[in-house]
C-alpha cells in the first residue's frame, strides 16, 4: 500500500498536509480543554452554597440537640432548629445540582469544541487522501506487470490535462492506438508523475 508519494515535490506537500491537520487537531483539543476549566469556574457559587449550607445545617444539628436536651420544652425549642437545619441542606443540594449542570455544560460543550471542527477536517482530507491511496497503490503495482505501461498510458489519457498530453506528440491518441513505445511510455510516465510515483523498471526515466 503507497501512504507516501515517491516524489519530492508530492510528498512534501502530504507531509505538510498531515502535520496541518495534526496541528489544527491539537490546537482544537487545547481549546476544549481550557473551555472546559473556563465553563467550571461557573460551579463555583454551587460549591460555596453547598459547602456553607452543610456547614450551616451541621451547626442547626447540634443546636437542635442541645435543645431538645432542655427538660420538658426541649422538643418544641428544637423544632424551629430542625426546620432550619433542612433548609440549610435545601440549600447544599441546590449547591450540589448546580455543580453537576455546569460539569454536563462544560462537558458537552468540551467534546463539542473539540470534535466537530476535527471531524469536519477528517471529513475533508479522509476521502481525498484515501483515494489517492487506492490510486497510488493499483499504479505501483500495474507499473511493475508487464504491459503495465499501457494501461498507464490508457489512465494518462483519460485523466491528465489536454496541455500535457499534447505536449508529447501532436498525435499521441494514433501513437498509444498504434502501441508507439515512445508513446506509451511517456504517457506511463504522464500518469505516475501525476500520483507522484517515479517510473517502473519497465518505464524509462523522463
Amino acid at each position: 500500500m503507497k501512504v507516501y508519494a515517491e516524489r519530492p515535490w508530492r510528498l512534501t506537500r502530504q507531509i505538510v498536509a498531515d502535520l496541518v491537520l495534526a496541528g489544527w487537531s491539537l490546537f482544537w483539543i487545547w481549546a476544549a480543554v481550557w473551555l472546559y476549566h473556563f465553563v467550571q469556574q461557573l460551579a463555583v457559587p454551587g460549591q460555596k452554597l453547598e459547602s456553607g449550607g452543610d456547614r450551616l445545617a451541621a451547626n442547626l444539628t447540634d443546636a437542635q440537640d442541645k435543645a431538645q436536651s432542655v427538660p420538658l420544652v426541649g422538643r418544641q425549642l428544637g423544632a424551629p432548629f430542625g426546620s432550619a437545619a433542612e433548609a440549610a441542606r435545601g440549600i447544599a443540594d441546590a449547591g450540589r445540582s448546580q455543580q453537576e449542570v455546569v460539569a454536563n455544560l462544560a462537558t458537552v460543550l468540551g467534546w463539542f469544541t473539540a470534535l466537530a471542527p476535527i471531524m469536519l477536517a477528517l471529513v475533508l482530507w479522509i476521502p481525498f487522501r484515501a483515494f489517492w491511496i487506492r490510486s497510488a497503490t493499483a499504479a505501483a503495482r500495474i507499473r511493475k506487470r508487464t504491459g503495465g505501461a499501457e494501461l498507464l498510458a490508457l489512465r494518462a489519457l483519460s485523466n491528465a490535462p489536454l496541455r500535457r498530453i499534447m505536449d508529447i506528440d501532436d498525435d499521441v491518441v494514433s501513437g498509444w492506438r498504434t502501441g508507439e513505445p515512445g508513446c506509451v511510455e511517456a504517457l506511463a510516465r504522464l500518469e505516475l508523475r501525476r500520483l507522484g510515483l517515479r517510473p517502473g523498471p519497465a518505464i524509462p526515466s523522463a
